[in-house]
């Protein structure tokens, strides 16, 4: 940590009785809580400032931008705090050190937005190669500190700038996607549970791929030995390919993405596995359809679809499609044999996820129960006051 002082900051004031959650700790400040007088209009998008009560009592440094319903992000409690390269070293470290007792290969979430403590910002390590998405002004204004940072602590070979998250325009961010150190000559190599994958971190979704669903990715592979396996929406094969991997007897593997498909053939091709994989281009929906029409049954089935509820408008019509998810996964189950359902929509918690699985269930005449309920991977902490960051769900059932 840097030893340098650096009291002189902005002030931003909290209203009379609107400084309780933040006193308490909750990273986010929303609009409505401060003062947003003339100087605190006057604060250019992403400066840090001084967070204090309407009594004046100090509760440290924050990144600021008045034009975000979230207005502040919480840094750190010490009003003093040099925020440079240092600082944000030391936070890389504390991560790294977390994950290098989790994982025994650099593949993995380096760095989980607030229950981190970089707001907003992930960083993803695959090997030599470093993803990073900055989501907020102030981290996005911490940039340039935050890639020589990763440098002092990682020295990867290369560092990719994935800044083009759609909610980068809630804090008025422009998109971009950029090679910000060494290069790119096409999709890097993951390793996960075993198994070797392809990810492409310029173009595939989020950053490549997605560490997150490590652990029931795993799981689901206990399932798969000696079963027939569909797994839809497969993106990358990571699911697929886990469990060919683990003894499937067959698996048909469904995305409607044809470059996420040929990413998944050839992730596959690294792995010894007897299984054959079907990698078929279709919408999720209509390939259930088409396979519950053909009489098709499987001992395991994977639905882990991209985000139904991407924001809270989009609740009503994202829980009916959880549920139709479900209607159309579950007659394609053998009697016997599993069922593995998927959210990563923060805006559903997980008891509305499983009350529309258990809708499904119900519309598709189906009985069962419930073997495991999961969230993500321990190198996506959750922030014990943001249960938003808790935002993915996985129930395992054994149907009847």
């Amino acid at each position: 940590m840097s030893a340098q002082r650096t009291p002189d900051r902005p002030v931003i004031r909290l209203l009379p009785g609107r400084d309780s959650r933040a006193r308490n700790g909750y990273p986010w400040i929303y609009a409505n809580e401060i003062a947003m007088d003339a100087t605190a209009k006057a604060i250019p998008p992403g400066e840090i400032v001084r967070v204090i009560t309407d009594q004046g009592r100090q509760l440290g440094l924050a990144g600021f931008n008045r034009h975000a319903l979230i207005a502040a992000r919480m840094l750190t409690p010490d009003p003093a705090q040099a925020i440079d390269q240092d600082f944000l070293a030391g936070v890389l470290a504390r991560a790294l050190a977390w994950r290098d007792r989790l994982f025994d290969r650099p593949f993995y979430r380096l760095v989980h937005a607030e229950a981190d403590g970089l707001p907003g910002t992930i960083i993803d390590r695959y090997g030599d190669c470093v993803v990073v998405q900055c989501n907020t002004a102030v981290m996005d204004r911490l940039g340039p500190a935050l890639i020589s940072a990763l440098e002092a602590v990682l020295d990867p070979a290369a560092i990719v700038l994935r800044n083009d998250a759609a909610g980068r325009t809630l804090e008025g961010l422009a998109a971009e996607v950029a090679v910000a150190k060494g290069r790119l000559d096409g999709p890097v190599a993951v390793e996960e549970n075993g198994c070797r994958f392809q990810a492409d971190l310029t173009g595939g979704q989020k950053t490549g791929w997605f560490y997150d669903q490590r652990d029931n990715r795993a799981f689901a592979g206990r399932l798969a030995a000696g079963a027939r396996v569909l797994d839809v929406y497969t993106h990358t094969g990571g699911f697929a390919v886990q469990a060919a991997v683990a003894g499937a007897a067959s698996v048909l593997a469904v995305d409607r993405s044809q470059p996420s498909l040929d990413l998944a053939a050839a992730g596959a091709a690294l792995n010894p596995s007897a299984a054959p994989i079907d990698w078929h281009k279709a919408e999720a929906f209509a390939a259930m359809e088409r396979l519950a029409a053909d009489g098709e049954r499987f001992g395991l089935v994977v639905v882990d679809p991209p985000a139904f509820v991407k924001t809270r408008k989009d609740l009503g019509a994202g829980q009916r499609g959880y549920r139709k998810m479900v209607r159309l996964a579950a007659p394609l189950v053998a009697p016997g044999g599993a069922l593995v359902a998927c959210s990563c929509s923060h805006h559903l918690d997980a008891a509305g996820f499983a009350d529309q699985v258990r809708r499904g269930l119900v519309d598709a005449k189906r009985r069962g129960r419930v073997i495991r309920e999961a969230g993500a991977a321990p190198d996506h902490p959750v922030h014990p006051l943001l249960p938003e960051t808790r935002y993915l769900k996985a129930l395992a059932l054994v149907l009847d």
